[in-house]
Formats: C-alpha cells, sequence, structure tokens
C-alpha cells in the first residue's frame, strides 16, 4: 500500500539517513513524532508509563527495521504502523493488561491499570485528530480496553486517526474485510461501554475546558483547603461515580455517602486536614492535584490526583490516583 502523494521531503530526508546511517538524522526526524505516537499508545495501553516504554521501543523497532523503508508510505504512517505493532506485541504478552471483573456486580469490569496522561505532553497543533479531546477522556481511554487488542487497533486507526480501512488492513496486516468487520463489532462494543451523555467520538472535537469545569476544580481544591466538607458535598452529585485507583471498586454513591466515606477512611481528620492543591489538566479534563502536610511534617507532599468529569457544574465522576511517593507526571513533589 502507498500514500497517494510523491515523494515529501521528510521521506526523502529519511531514505539518506538509513542509507548512510546516519543516527542523527533519523533521530532527529523521528523525534518530531513522538508525542503523537506516545497518544496513540496510550490510546492502545491506557498507562502513561507504558505509552512512554513503547514509544521508546517504536524508535528502536524504527531504527533496526530501517532497511525495510522504501518511501512508499508516508515517514508517519511507517512510525504508526510500527508503534501498533509494539503495543499488540506488548499486549500479547501481559495477562495483566485486560480489565478485570469489578467487585461490585453492577459495575461491569474495571481498568486498574489506567492512569492519566498529561496535557502538557499532548502534541501541540491543537487541530490535529491525535487529541480531540472525546478519544483522550478517560471515559474514552477505559472503554477501548475492553475491545480485543486488534479490534482495539483497528478502532484507534480508523475512527480516531481517520486512516481509510486499506491503510488500516496493510498496518495490521489484515484484509480489509477483516478490518471492517472488527471495526463494526468495536463499535458496537464502545456503544456499550461509554455513558450515554458522552459526545460521538467521530463528531467535531472540543479541545477547551469549560467556565463550569475551571469553577469545579477551583471550588473542588478550596474546599479541601479549608476541610469544608459541605462545602465538597454542595459539588458533588447525587448520582457520583468515584474510583480510587490502583484499587479495584467503582462505587455510584450519594454526595453524603461519598464525603462520609472519605472521612472514615481518615481524610479531613486530624493529621490529615491540611490540605494544599493545584489545578491542571489531564486527559483534557479538569484535575486537582492534592498535596497533604502531616503534623510532623514541614512541607506538603502529592497525596493524590482527582480528575473530574463536570456536568452542569457539579462533578458527576471523580477518578482519583494514588499519587503518594511517586514522582508522577513531572508534579512538584512538594509544596
Amino acid at each position: 500500500m502507498t500514500d497517494d502523494r510523491l515523494l515529501g521531503d521528510d521521506e526523502a530526508t529519511f531514505l539518506a539517513a538509513v542509507r548512510s546511517d546516519d543516527t542523527a538524522r533519523f533521530a532527529l526526524l523521528t523525534e518530531r513524532y513522538r508525542r503523537e505516537l506516545q497518544v496513540h499508545c496510550y490510546r492502545m495501553l491506557a498507562n502513561y508509563e507504558d505509552a512512554q516504554d513503547l514509544t521508546q521501543e517504536t524508535f528502536l523497532r524504527a531504527w533496526n527495521k530501517r532497511e525495510t523503508f522504501k518511501g512508499h508510505a508516508a515517514l508517519r504512517t511507517w512510525l504508526y504502523r510500527i508503534a501498533t505493532n509494539a503495543c499488540l506485541d506488548f499486549l500479547e504478552k501481559r495477562n495483566d493488561r485486560t480489565p478485570v471483573p469489578a467487585e461490585l456486580s453492577d459495575s461491569g469490569s474495571e481498568v486498574l491499570y489506567l492512569q492519566p496522561y498529561p496535557d502538557r505532553m499532548l502534541p501541540e497543533d491543537p487541530q490535529e485528530s491525535v487529541v480531540a479531546r472525546e478519544t483522550i477522556e478517560l471515559a474514552f481511554i477505559v472503554a477501548v480496553q475492553h475491545l480485543p487488542p486488534r479490534q482495539r487497533a483497528v478502532l484507534i486507526l480508523r475512527d480516531v486517526l481517520g486512516w481509510p480501512a486499506t491503510k488500516a488492513a496493510d498496518a495490521l496486516e489484515l484484509t480489509v474485510a477483516s478490518v471492517t468487520s472488527a471495526l463494526q463489532r468495536a463499535r458496537v462494543t464502545m456503544r456499550e461501554q461509554l455513558p450515554d451523555r458522552r459526545l460521538d467520538w467521530r463528531r467535531p472535537a472540543t479541545h477547551e475546558l469549560s467556565n463550569d469545569e475551571r469553577s469545579a476544580v477551583k471550588s473542588y481544591i478550596d474546599a479541601h483547603e479549608r476541610n469544608d466538607l459541605d462545602g465538597l458535598m454542595s459539588l458533588l452529585r447525587d448520582d457520583l461515580r468515584f474510583a480510587m485507583l490502583p484499587d479495584s471498586g467503582t462505587l455510584t454513591t450519594t454526595a453524603k455517602d461519598a464525603v462520609d466515606g472519605w472521612v472514615r477512611g481518615g481524610l479531613f481528620q486530624r493529621g490529615h486536614d491540611d490540605w494544599r492543591g493545584i489545578t491542571t489538566t489531564v486527559n483534557r479534563m479538569p484535575a486537582a492535584v492534592l498535596y497533604l502536610r502531616t503534623p510532623d511534617d514541614p512541607k506538603y507532599r502529592l497525596f493524590a490526583i482527582a480528575v473530574l468529569h463536570i456536568v452542569d457544574g457539579k462533578i458527576a465522576e471523580l477518578t482519583g490516583f494514588d499519587a503518594t511517593g511517586k514522582p508522577w507526571l513531572d508534579l512538584p513533589p512538594t509544596l
């Protein structure tokens, strides 16, 4: 399969670098694709650290396979093909990279290996399909994980990146009929997994946070810093979905029960009541980075990241990630 265009400058320069074994030029030409390839690996794997590793593996494989690049396809396409197959190889070897049954009978299954993706590591061009908000939000990433790996790859290549069936088939070494069938099955599963209120991921996507989202995450942090439990409760919907990863157990709970549960767990009690927070965005969603200072420590230390899905000004979904003792996402470890 060849792209319908003349050999581009990147491809010609890359071919010259391959023929001369010019490692510096090879690295310069491939490095510009790192961020979008890392997002691609993240969609396949739902884990930021794994995505970093597999992107590096992609570049290593690209160097080792450099003689196979003939300029018949775009350099970008060639790299995506390598990245996709590297992720498929990884998933074939890792039994722990599939959703597991939820503890609650009505909660389906959970993705305990899910990690947030920092927005600062997204490609800089906001028009790129690879950073469309509806296809990087946690709900979409989780839903994709319920697809078998090859269906997952087909859906991402076809519906997220917009590749034609022939191009996806070539990348995955499948027939066009197999790709078409896999895509149909994947779309059915995605509709079952995504909450009803989610937008169609194949429609034009948004990128910016709304005023409601900015206000809610600020109020969420303020309530922690003031230990204002009533204020915190007022921010939560009564059909809140709450998860704290990597622990299992996604709960649909009332606002009061959620806050009472956090208090019973020791939060907002003496020794766990001195909070500071900073706002950030991950997966193009508002997030609160929470820091806790204990009585015997002069510093506020990274404690958790709360990723919020806001509906009508209130928190409808709260996905917490334990960040204790982790140098995570290049966040400051202390405040």
